[in-house]
Order: C-alpha cells, then structure tokens, then sequence
C-alpha cells in the first residue's frame, strides 16, 4: 500500500493564489517585515534563489514607491516580474557578484535574503550541512554586497549544531535573530535568521573569501575560536496571533462558493516542455 502524504495545500497557498503571490513563501518575508521592518531605507535589494519569484513579488510591491533596484538571481529561469531585474546565475561563481555590482553601478546593497534550500532527502544531518553550505555561499556573497549596517535574512534548517552558525554571524552583524514565521509550518526545520546591521570585524576582507563557503566558514570559525565567543539567537515567532495558522485545517466559508484558480505564473522551463513541442509539431 502506497504511503499518504499530508496535503501541502494549506489556507496560505489558497491565499497565496488569491492575492496573486507565485508561492505562499511569500506570507513568509510579510511576516518577517512586519517584525523586523526590513524594507525601511531600502534602495537596493539583492534576492537569491529566488525562483519562482514570490519574495520578488514581495520586494517589488513594497517598493515601488521607493523605486528600488531589485535583482533577482537563480539557477533556474525566472519570469519577468516588473520592477525586478532577474539573472540567471550560479551564487557559488564570482562573475555573479560582478554582474550585480554592475547592475547597482557599483553601489552596494542594502538588503540581501535569501530563501533557498535543497532538495531535501529525509535525512536530517545530511539535510541541515547542505542547508548550511548554501547559507554560508549567500552569506559570502552577501558580505560582498552589503553596505555598513545593512540587513541580510536567509532560510535554515534548525538541527544539533546550529548555535555554531549563530555565533558565527554573531561576528558580523549587530544583531542576529532566529524567526519562525506563522506562515511556516511548526512541523518544519526551518526558520529564518535575520542579521541586521552588517559591522564586519576589523581587518575582514570579503574579497579575499572568492565566494568559496569551505573558506567562510573556516575564517569565521578562526575568528571565533581567537576572541572565544559563544552567541545565542533569541528566537522570535512572527506574524499576528489572529494571522491563520500554517497547520490548521479552515473550513470553506458559509455561503461562499469555492472556484478553482488558476496558476498564478505557469511553469518556466517544465520538465516535459520537450513533450509538448514534439506534440505540437505532430512527433509525437
């Protein structure tokens, strides 16, 4: 007998499709705004991993009216979205903090996020390391990027070894936070640390790192292990007590009729888009 899952399809992805988000990780950095007001004083964002474009989505609409440059970059394609500049690149490879540079003029950042995460395999301690790998190359573009005393927030995975990471990003930024979203699910690993006010240790020279995570989290670990710190995150539930919880059940509405929604933005680069063009060129 086959194994059930649990249904994803949770009220936040019915809100999502409603109000026009690509995926309901877009409540996630709402939420995450409303707590820690990171889009106060932007001008320039830079979000990684972006694909499909929700937190993008996001960017763009509560800065419009700043007229913000926002760059989104992914490995994968990302459909146009106004106001948004989107780069199809790899984070771990240098021309990618050429080419956004490039398109700040030379200015740096004010804010980097980052919402990405592997591929996970069900193993637990396996899944945590590649999270933090993919953290740590954010995080050594990030300090790249960013001005003095500007914001960077990046999904985790909370496992055993976790504290080492906070009191890593302890030695470069102000203040760092562990957040958990309402939005995201308490069956979930995952939370959010947000780093505010970027103020990198004297003698820190980013450039040096050339976007390799094993170097990051060596230099930083050095750093660490010479001053003896220890840091803790406080961790900070975000969103509304009235907001809806991501692991609840609603029922539909009295006297409301449910209708079927389309995709708000349809697949980019499907995996049977081959199928479909030797279909529509009679091959198949």
């Amino acid at each position: 007998m086959g194994k059930c899952s649990k249904d994803k399809r949770d009220l936040y992805y019915r809100k999502a499709k409603e109000q026009g988000w690509r995926a309901r990780s877009a409540f996630k950095l709402l939420q995450l705004d409303s707590q820690f007001q990171l889009f106060e004083g932007v001008s320039r964002v830079v979000d990684l991993c972006a694909a499909p474009g929700s937190w993008s989505q996001v960017l763009s609409r509560s800065l419009a009216k700043e007229s913000a440059t926002i760059v989104s970059v992914d490995l994968q394609p990302i459909a146009p979205l106004p106001g948004v500049i989107t780069l199809q690149a790899d984070i771990t490879h240098p021309s990618t903090l050429t080419n956004i540079l490039k398109l700040f003029g030379g200015e740096p950042a004010d804010f980097v996020c980052s919402d990405g995460a592997p591929d996970v395999t069900g193993l637990h301690d396996l899944d945590e390391y590649i999270q933090a790998q993919l953290l740590l190359s954010a995080l050594t573009l990030a300090t790249n990027l960013l001005r003095p005393g500007g914001n960077f927030v990046a999904k985790i995975f909370r496992g055993r070894d976790v504290d080492l990471l906070y009191s890593q990003l302890a030695l470069l930024f102000d203040k760092v936070t562990c957040a958990k979203p309402r939005s995201s699910r308490a069956s979930s690993l995952e939370a959010f640390i947000v780093c505010q006010g970027y103020r990198p240790r004297p003698g820190w020279n980013p450039e040096s790192l050339l976007l390799t995570p094993s170097t990051m989290s060596s230099r930083l670990t050095k750093i660490q292990d010479q001053r003896e710190e220890r840091a803790v995150a406080p961790f900070v539930a975000c969103g509304d007590l009235s907001d809806y919880d991501a692991d609840a059940t609603y029922p539909l509405e009295a006297g409301v009729a449910s209708i079927s929604l389309d995709p708000v933005q349809k697949p980019t680069a499907p995996p049977y888009k081959t199928a479909l063009e030797k279909k529509r060129n009679g091959l198949l």
